[in-house]
């Protein structure tokens, strides 16, 4: 079970993405709570998810040009479990580097009833296929100028 709930705002403001999944039976563990290694991978449906519908990246077409998407980072913190069949939200929004580096950070967090169980920040960037320098493209760049920046004690 899948279901969009895109929010737009005002430039300046964030813009929250948000997906829905059903915990699958097979990534449940012997303790009957979903196994750790899962929950960034949920992360990861609704992110890339996020990149494609609201930045307009498609991962397969930009690497056939020779650019990479790639995670440099990420910091997951983990509070509650989730348990087999449960259904639960997975957010994502995006923000700008302090510094202007050429990164950009995915806050995201699972909700189950109304509770953050797990939350992480997602740091990404861009690399040319061929090796060099991190970079992000200048269509990226035009649909991120709005996003807030992340803060210092996010990171």
């Amino acid at each position: 079970m899948c279901q969009i709930i895109t929010v737009y705002l005002q430039p300046q403001q964030k813009m929250e993405y948000t997906k829905e999944y059903t915990v699958k039976d097979e990534h449940i563990d012997v303790q009957q709570i979903m196994d750790g290694l899962y929950y960034p991978f949920y992360m990861e449906y609704c992110r890339h998810d996020y990149i494609r519908e609201v930045l307009g990246f498609d991962f397969e077409d930009q690497a056939k040009k020779g650019v990479h998407m790639v995670l440099s980072g990420y910091k997951i913190q983990f509070l509650r479990s989730l348990k087999k069949g449960d259904q639960f939200k997975v957010t994502c929004t995006l923000y700008k580097d302090p510094a202007g580096q050429p990164k950009i950070y995915f806050k995201q967090s699972i909700i189950l009833n109304g509770k953050v169980m797990t939350k992480a920040v997602f740091t990404g960037t861009c690399v040319p296929a061929t090796g060099g320098r991190p970079y992000l493209p200048a269509e990226m760049i035009e649909k991120t100028v709005d996003a807030p920046v992340l803060e210092g004690a996010d990171l």
